[in-house]
């Protein structure tokens, strides 16, 4: 993968320091919090597979479930789901000796079957523990993102011939000046726009 042209500032979502991304695809400032965040991901992968598996098990005739079992069919959180029964909004049974347990169909009525992992914000809180220092409230200066496309852009070839330069003052102008440039093949484009403004005083041919 190419380097990044131009600095990318990227916030670490596990640490939460801002750092400059190295490539496009530079999410995480090290490769400590690049492997932190691996785990973190295989191991909330491997809790969606335990919670597939806990809604797969309740048979369908059965109404009255428990606490972890609606959890594992809507996504809901023990909180919401006592609050509900505090409220009266969901009917409950408990046996001595045994956990509570809700109605299924009343939930069904309330919330659709769980598509997608829920994560409430303890579990954010897990997740991404919160950022002990304050990140840098300097203001920056705003990124210009820029057109590269071979229709937006000049080659040095066109370059040269337009503004009556050779190619290695167009390279040390496109240097000096920071203009963007990709390169595609065998050519290197510079951004048509730029070029028009560093070179307008020249009167091209």
């Amino acid at each position: 993968m190419p380097g990044s042209k131009y600095k990318i500032v990227r916030k670490c979502p596990v640490c939460g320091e801002e750092f400059f991304a190295r490539t496009l695809e530079s999410w995480y400032c090290s490769p400590k919090c690049s492997k932190v965040a691996w785990k973190r991901k295989h191991d909330e992968e491997k809790r969606q597979l335990e919670l597939d598996s806990i809604a797969k098990s309740i048979p369908n005739y059965r109404d009255y479930i428990t606490i972890t079992e609606a959890y594992a069919l809507f996504g809901i959180s023990r909180d919401s789901i006592y609050r509900l029964i505090k409220l009266n909004r969901i009917s409950s049974i408990k046996r001595k000796g045994a956990k509570i347990k809700v109605s299924k169909t009343e939930l069904m009525k309330l919330y659709p079957l769980r598509q997608s992992p829920l994560v409430c914000k303890g579990e954010l809180m897990n997740l991404f523990p919160l950022r002990q220092s304050p990140l840098d409230t300097k203001p920056r200066k705003p990124v210009t993102m820029y057109r590269m496309e071979p229709e937006d852009c000049y080659t040095i070839g066109e370059i040269s011939k337009k503004f009556h330069l050779d190619d290695s003052t167009v390279y040390a102008h496109i240097r000096k000046y920071s203009i963007p440039t990709r390169q595609i093949g065998n050519y290197v484009y510079a951004h048509k726009e730029s070029i028009d403004k560093l070179y307008k005083d020249i009167k091209p041919l």
